[in-house]
């Protein structure tokens, strides 16, 4: 390698500041921003970088894993003998089931497929039972196989642009359903196919709905890739949020709803990018389309509903690192009105977030015992809640320690 090259932030030649200072530069994070994350000052941040300050304690090691999103702490630690995935969940039993349905090309049309109709009805069947289901993987990762196989099925055999039309609509949907169970785990090439292949049959559906809620999944995967991403999300977004505007003085319910998940999702990334004012102001607008919604509504794939607002106001100020507001928005929020098992512990991991921001760890593992609760699957996929646990492993308090030792167990977080 030249004296010149782009040093390797794997290289275990490297020391903990020159790691962090490659990975930063590579998500094109500037080092005011990081600091600003890591609610630390820019010139403490470059005595890390330059080695003038030693390799800071597991805490701050995991706030810096988490805003570079960095999967592996030996990425940061050098030490590749005890890797910890933090935002990558173990990989599901099923996984290699869904991967083989996604990953098949038959050719061969010989199967008839059953009616699209009979496929829409198998498919708000999954969607239910993934809400309502505590180990909401397991639950998809039975069905997914044959609802590909099936859904690629009818449209190789539709017979009428119409008919065809309508088959991508669902196959779509199909995708739609996959991203959720591919998401967070060990195959980030599967999920990204499964994405593309959700807006290619959503565009060629023509459908409102099916085009809201696959550029919906894809701006949430290009944010979730890191900051480098964030112009791409925000790209599909505002592309879908243009395509549906002329739709919506006359929509349905579900079309309405689909474009406010996507004005939430604009305030999201804007907020982890920092900006306070945008995130807020789409926020805003995400709350006038559910309260165009009946009070009762909730959107079978996205949960979008008036109720929803106030976890989504949660995630908002904890993404803008503001912990007492994040507290704030979670007093206010009504957890009860989230009937979503999934959403409802995802709700709590943000909350876990916001008060361990304000200084509340011992609040913040109480959340958390309460997100596995509700879906002890989503929390052991999340990367959030693993972070938090692992830094609360090593807590000065012993009784917090042995708290947050525990979850780890329930959690399969310390399993080899």
């Amino acid at each position: 390698m030249s004296s010149d090259a782009t040093p390797d932030p794997y290289s275990s030649q490297l020391v903990f500041g020159q790691r962090v200072q490659i990975l930063r530069t590579r998500r094109g994070m500037s080092r005011p921003v990081l600091a600003g994350l890591l609610g630390m000052s820019p010139s403490w941040l470059k005595q890390i970088e330059t080695g003038q300050i030693h390799v800071p304690k597991l805490p701050m090691i995991l706030r810096i894993a988490e805003a570079l999103r960095v999967r592996d702490l030996s990425e940061l630690t050098g030490d590749v003998t005890a890797p910890v995935d933090l935002f990558i969940g173990p990989g599901h039993p099923r996984l290699a089931a869904v991967k083989a349905a996604v990953d098949a090309f038959p050719l061969a049309a010989d199967q008839a497929p059953p009616p699209t109709a009979h496929l829409q009805h198998r498919l708000a069947r999954a969607w239910a039972a993934r809400h309502t289901a505590p180990n909401h993987r397991e639950v998809l990762g039975e069905l997914l196989p044959d609802l590909i196989r099936d859904a690629q099925l009818a449209v190789r055999h539709a017979d009428t642009a119409p008919d065809r039309r309508a088959a991508q609509a669902v196959l779509s949907e199909v995708y739609s359903l996959c991203q959720f169970f591919v998401a967070y785990q060990p195959d980030s090439a599967l999920l990204w196919r499964v994405a593309e292949r959700g807006l290619v049959a959503a565009q060629e559906s023509e459908d409102p709905h099916a085009i809201g809620v696959a550029a919906w999944l894809a701006a949430q995967a290009h944010r979730d890739s890191g900051p480098r991403h964030f112009d791409a999300a925000d790209a599909v977004n505002l592309e879908a949020l243009r395509y549906l505007e002329p739709h919506l003085a006359a929509a349905e319910d579900r079309v309405i709803a689909i474009a406010g998940a996507l004005q939430f999702e604009a305030g999201y990334t804007a907020a982890r990018r920092g900006d306070t004012a945008t995130a807020w102001a789409w926020w805003d607008k995400a709350d006038k389309a559910a309260r165009k919604l009946d009070a009762a509504y909730y959107h079978p794939i996205t949960s979008f509903s008036r109720a929803i607002m106030g976890a989504h106001a949660v995630t908002v100020a904890v993404e803008l690192r503001a912990g007492g507001e994040s507290v704030r928005q979670a007093v206010r929020a009504d957890a009860t009105a989230i009937p979503s098992r999934p959403r409802l512990a995802r709700h709590r991991i943000e909350e876990a977030r916001g008060y361990q921001l304000d200084g509340q760890p011992d609040v913040a593992l109480d959340t958390l015992d309460r997100a596995h609760e509700a879906a002890p699957e989503t929390i052991r996929y999340n990367g959030y809640a693993r972070r938090i646990i692992l830094e609360e492993t090593e807590a000065k308090s012993p009784e917090r320690r042995r708290r947050a030792a525990q979850l780890a167990a329930k959690v399969g977080l310390l399993a080899a």
